[in-house]
């Protein structure tokens, strides 16, 4: 069973259902609201809302979950397609409200010229590894027109650390998940968070400018990528 396509799935044909459970690698697990993945613009923060106000022209959505953030760009005009790997996710999307939703991995996207590349809700943490950034931003570089940009959004979670020894062997924001639900587990995935500094001096050596828009107490940040 998957245990996280599975959830969204009992979330929007059952009343009740059991919580979903993610695992991580540096503390106690955590119930995720499966609420929070169906959310309408009302109910984003102001992260989110600016993140949606300020995509141009035919917008990628990465790693799109169930389609909130697509469906709001729809409803704004935009052409929006919206991918995920996960099929569960895909269904709901394709039985909603978007227009385009497909099954496919970012990295095997070959088609389209996009204007917006969007990764939202710590989405640019997909890619697992700090030096998978290189092979994204190279993947971006093919699918966005010459003046096309990236809009994601991260956090420094430095502060897991704050009664702990920073780790010396890897890269502080690289963490591990692994959702649970009606007690089965998935696979364990990889995930990175980056901290403002850590992602603009690797961007800029991988030839790209970073714009920091927004950041909240929490550490959280939204920022705009553009080609240097």
């Amino acid at each position: 069973m998957d245990p996280y396509g599975t959830a969204l799935i009992d979330f929007i044909k059952k009343d009740e259902v059991p919580p979903l459970i993610l695992h991580n690698s540096y503390g106690e697990p955590e119930e995720m609201p499966l609420w929070y993945f169906f959310r309408e613009y009302d109910e984003m923060p102001e992260l989110e809302k600016m993140a949606l106000s300020i995509c141009e022209g035919h917008v990628l959505d990465i790693g799109a979950g169930t389609g909130s953030h697509a469906i709001c760009l729809q409803q704004l005009g935009y052409e929006v397609t919206a991918i995920d790997i996960n099929q569960q996710a895909v269904d709901i999307m394709q039985e909603s409200k978007v227009k385009e939703a497909r099954r496919v991995d970012f990295f095997d996207i070959e088609d389209g010229q996009y204007d917006t590349l969007i990764c939202l809700m710590n989405g640019i943490g997909f890619i697992g590894k700090i030096d998978r950034l290189e092979a994204f931003l190279k993947q971006a570089d093919k699918l966005l027109k010459p003046d096309g940009q990236i809009v994601l959004d991260s956090s420094d979670v430095k502060y897991l650390y704050e009664n702990e020894v920073v780790p010396k062997d890897r890269y502080y924001g690289e963490v591990s998940f692994q959702y649970e639900y009606k007690g089965s587990k998935g696979e364990w995935f990889d995930w990175v968070y980056f901290d403002k500094d850590t992602l603009a001096t690797k961007a800029y050596e991988l030839g790209w400018y970073v714009y920091f828009l927004h950041s909240d107490e929490n550490g959280q940040y939204l920022a705009r990528l553009i080609r240097v």
